[in-house]
């Protein structure tokens, strides 16, 4: 059967608009009609090992996808939710195909072609968005245990720069790092502090 542009459907999710640190991740998918795949759920509501094992099915099924990191420097120039829908725009726009619909997970849109709707909780209705949230979220938290890497001190592997207890009480400590968002208020409030003006980084 060929596909027409018509029944060209993307699902839009992100991961990591809350954390600390690390970028802010967005997939958009095309799953086709006759590529069911069981398991897709909100990827919050999946363990690491479901998510692991449905990243490349996912790739392998979807008709197109994209997935892109917005970094730190961009976060912190246009604001948190600007970065996201700036990255939902980049990852729709670099799609091979073209959707004839676009259906973007919570209550936010950016500019985009075609139509448009924003779905809260989609990620837990729309397999697309399912499939866009496990790819955003599985590729995050890869790119968060590389940082934890270069910077051992904070953690990283763990709390994925969300701003869990450990994760403060180490920022406290150690200061804050390269990938940690100047613009969020915990990051900011140490800055400007003498203590951690300039920043430092450790162990």
């Amino acid at each position: 059967m060929t596909v027409t542009r018509s029944v060209l459907v993307a699902g839009v999710d992100e991961a990591g608009r809350g954390p600390l640190a690390g970028p802010v991740v967005v997939a958009a998918v095309i799953l086709g009609d006759n590529r069911p795949l069981a398991g897709l759920d909100d990827s919050k509501r999946l363990s690491e090992g479901a998510r692991e094992r449905l990243y490349p099915q996912i790739c392998q099924a979807a008709l197109a996808w994209c997935v892109v990191e917005v970094q730190v420097e961009e976060i912190d120039r246009r604001n948190i939710l600007q970065a996201t829908l700036w990255g939902m725009q980049q990852a729709v726009e670099q799609l091979s195909l073209n959707p004839a619909r676009i259906l973007i997970d919570g209550n936010r849109a950016p500019e985009l072609p075609g139509d448009v709707e924003t779905i809260v909780q989609g990620d837990r209705l729309v397999p697309a968005i399912s499939a866009a949230s496990i790819l955003a979220k599985v590729t995050r938290d890869r790119v968060m245990r590389e940082w934890h890497k270069e910077y051992p001190g904070y953690g990283f592997d763990q709390h994925k720069g969300y701003p869990t207890p450990s994760h403060l009480l180490r920022l406290e400590q150690l200061g804050p790092c390269p990938i940690h968002r100047r613009s969020f208020a915990p990051v900011r409030r140490l800055l400007q502090t003498e203590l951690f003006s300039p920043p430092r980084c450790g162990q």
